[in-house]
């Protein structure tokens, strides 16, 4: 057995297929990333394929690399550990988890031990038995502070699957079972790690993305690095996640309803003011109105050219742009 240091270009080189691949982010978690290859090991021990572990390193600063290179050579254990260049966060690092990952199915976990990896045999065969594109984990007795934690996970999830029409009980839980062939369409960015089910429902019908009830652990080491701080940012993320879903092809139809809007509101005020002056002989030289009706008219315009701008960027950079969004220093793997 030999340890190897790859580069990022060899991820598609011609290899025996994988049934599964583990991707698991972590960030400084050196307490953690011990515990964890071994519960991964432990609770794969009677998994009938062939699987793989990917270890993301987030730019962490502490020993987790460290400690994560130590199980490179372990016996009956196909890892690979992705060094990123820098902290990118959680969605660049599922990102480059996901492009690295070889395996026919895909799974992903937070590296906390919050999540418990022996849902994952189960969770890849119920999603075998109801045909699913991806399955969500369900944590139902999440173990979590209830005014930091829960309640902003509630309301986000309420908002979440209001304007996504995905209906799920925990878009936050990271345990998730993918078919490779459908989450390697969609290309996560930004913060929108959150959202992952909405965006493999741009892709696939809901009705192929499902849940089921996972085990959920209080955090034993450490203090959480990811996840929802403030419910504002989910807010921000849902308009940025219902821009995409519905207008991403088509950005000029979004500000080119705003400009039409404004410019309806625009030509009602300058005709009753046109009314009133030509018609009635009032004086509008002074009225505020007149200069309501000016801004929304100017408003308008620039809306609309907003949008034919918009539509001339968005062809050209999803048509040219094929960069990833992280970058990668290295990665150490062992072929079991």
């Amino acid at each position: 057995m030999q340890t190897t240091v790859e580069s990022i270009r060899t991820t598609n080189d011609p290899v025996q297929p994988l049934e599964l691949s583990l991707v698991v982010p972590v960030f400084n978690e050196e307490e953690s990333i011990g515990p964890l290859v071994e519960r991964i090991v432990a609770a794969m021990a009677d998994y009938p394929h062939r699987w793989e572990l990917i270890l993301v390193d987030d730019g962490s600063t502490d020993a987790t690399l460290v400690n994560a290179r130590k199980y490179v050579n372990r016996e009956r254990l196909t890892l690979r550990i992705v060094e990123l260049q820098r902290n990118f966060g959680q969605t660049a690092a599922m990102q480059a988890g996901i492009d690295t990952a070889r395996g026919r199915l895909i799974a992903t976990m937070d590296g906390d031990l919050q999540n418990d990896p022996k849902d994952i045999p189960s969770m890849v065969a119920e999603l075998e038995r109801r045909e699913l594109d991806l399955l969500v984990g369900w944590r139902k007795n999440r173990q979590d502070g209830l005014f930091l934690r829960k309640i902003p996970s509630w309301c986000a999830n309420y908002l979440i699957g209001r304007i996504t029409g995905v209906k799920l009980h925990d878009y936050g839980c990271s345990l998730k079972i993918y078919r490779a062939s459908i989450i390697k369409q969609v290309k996560l960015m930004g913060e929108m790690h959150r959202f992952i089910p909405a965006w493999v429902a741009g892709v696939v019908p809901s009705s192929r993305i499902g849940e089921m009830v996972v085990t959920h652990h209080a955090r034993q080491h450490g203090t959480s690095k990811y996840g929802i701080s403030r419910t504002f940012r989910v807010i921000l993320d849902l308009l940025s996640v219902m821009f995409f879903m519905r207008y991403k092809a088509r950005p000029g139809h979004f500000f080119g309803s705003l400009g039409l809007g404004l410019g309806a509101i625009a030509a009602l005020i300058l005709l009753y003011l046109g009314f009133d002056k030509f018609i009635m002989g009032n004086d509008i030289g002074t009225r505020p109105m007149l200069m309501v009706g000016v801004v929304l008219l100017l408003s308008s315009v620039q809306m609309i050219t907003t949008g034919i701008l918009a539509e001339m960027i968005a062809r050209t950079y999803y048509r040219d742009d094929a960069s990833p969004n992280y970058i990668v220093r290295q990665i150490f793997s062992r072929e079991s």
